[in-house]
């Protein structure tokens, strides 16, 4: 039987997993609220609605006869899309609202973490009152990470001695309309994030990917859903060591022994810290852009993983290209905190399949696609909307340009030729992935390993 596989959602993350998806024997469907054209283009049909409405989306897997479906953003796991399409017969590739409360719910998450004794959990305390969370940062005795209990797309968490004074923090909460603030220990280290396929009560992982947060070069600006990652050709990073990944892949299990009935992507955000790992938070899908540097040189069969999910079947061992990727996103102007929306932009596909073919000396088209997993740039369209007339920015990131390589370096350079596609309109942090301020993290860790 030929499956048929719903993909829900609309960004670049949901670009990649579409690209997994078509690259086995399943036939791929997509639903988002805006029109990828990347994603369009893979799916032999597409249609637009609110990924936030459970019935909407179980409606259209009926109307295409999914089989499997998998979903791509937070905010349908919080809606409970995948408990309707579970209810429907359609098998979600994503954990139940409840499930999803390991990321949907920060103080939830925390509470978690202490009951269960999972490693990694930093001093924490919630509240609901906002004079009480000011006091509590004048008795603190450190610097404190505030973060909103609920979703904001990775942006509005504000660390106190980084990013704002104690003074600023008061005033960030006093003025927010957030019903509940989380004030958590402010972590110090190199961040890392590790994801894992998880069904059936097992965990499968993927290599360390390293995202960039912030707006502008030299990680500065406000924070944003992620202006780009890199990968290294080893499951590690090249601050870490082994027993760093390690230790982070235990703390996945130990979440997952005590998440029953999970499904879908782990998300593990962590801090290697002085101390040794901590979790920063989970997400219960997969990271964007994160995806984009996992997914492409995943040798497994994305399709094996999803139908054993279903079957309640051993979940196949996950084979990656040792290779590096960067990636870098194009935002519109202003973006994160005033972006412009409804833009109209040129991107020219044709300088990413001329990168390819002065690299691998094939065919732009042959170097461009995603089989044989060698060294070559990939376009990853993500919140734009394709119109009639062209492709327009929506408020958030636009598309990504993800170089596959032998070294980090190597991809980083292919990256910057490929950015000639970007055009006008569109913002770009050129710094991820170039060697400096990666030797930079190496020796910030050496310096914290001194430290112990």
């Amino acid at each position: 039987m030929t499956e048929t596989v719903l993909l829900v959602g609309g960004g670049g993350r949901e670009h990649a997993i579409a690209r997994a998806v078509a690259a086995t024997d399943a036939d791929l469907y997509a639903c988002a609220g805006n029109r990828n054209p990347g994603i369009a283009r893979l799916a032999a049909g597409f249609e637009s609605l609110d990924t936030t409405n459970p019935a909407a989306v179980t409606a259209c897997a009926r109307e295409v006869d999914a089989t499997l479906s998998v979903i791509g953003p937070e905010a349908a796991l919080a809606a409970g899309v995948a408990d309707a399409l579970d209810d429907a017969g359609v098998y979600a590739f994503g954990p139940r609202e409840d499930e999803a409360r390991i990321e949907t719910d920060k103080a939830y998450q925390r509470r978690f973490m202490r009951r269960h004794d999972i490693p990694g959990c930093p001093d924490f305390e919630t509240f609901e009152n906002t004079e009480a969370a000011c006091e509590h940062i004048d008795e603190y005795d450190g610097d404190l990470a505030i973060k909103p209990a609920g979703l904001t797309g990775g942006k509005g968490v504000r660390l106190i001695g980084d990013q704002v004074t104690a003074e600023e923090g008061k005033a960030y909460i006093r003025e927010s309309d957030y019903d509940r603030i989380l004030l958590e220990e402010r972590l110090v280290g190199e961040e890392f994030t590790v994801q894992a396929f998880v069904a059936n009560g097992q965990l499968r992982v993927t290599p360390a990917v390293q995202d960039h947060k912030r707006a502008y070069e030299g990680d500065e600006g406000p924070n944003t859903g992620g202006m780009g990652s890199y990968s290294d050709a080893e499951l590690e990073l090249p601050f870490m060591d082994r027993e760093d990944y390690r230790e982070a892949v235990d703390v996945l299990q130990a979440t997952v022994d005590a998440l029953e009935g999970y499904k879908g992507v782990l998300y593990g955000q962590f801090m290697l810290t002085a101390e040794g790992v901590e979790v920063v938070e989970f997400n219960a899908r997969f990271g964007d852009p994160e995806a984009m540097n996992t997914l492409p040189g995943l040798n497994t069969d994305f399709l094996d993983v999803l139908v054993a999910a279903r079957e309640g079947d051993s979940l196949p061992g996950l084979s990656f290209a040792p290779k590096a990727t960067v990636c870098k996103y194009a935002v519109p102007e202003g973006y994160p905190t005033d972006p412009e929306s409804g833009a109209r932009i040129t991107v020219d596909e044709g300088t990413i399949d001329r990168v390819n073919a002065r690299h691998s000396g094939e065919s732009g088209a042959g170097a461009a696609a995603d089989g044989a997993v060698g060294s070559r740039v990939i376009l990853r369209y993500a919140s734009v909307d394709e119109r009639d007339d062209g492709i327009y920015t929506t408020t958030s990131r636009a598309f990504a340009v993800v170089g596959v390589a032998d070294t980090i370096a190597a991809a980083e350079e292919m990256v910057e030729e490929a950015l000639d596609a970007a055009g006008d309109g569109v913002r770009i942090r050129h710094d991820i992935g170039k060697p400096d301020p990666v030797q930079q993290r190496i020796d910030h860790v050496t310096e914290l390993r001194g430290e112990r």
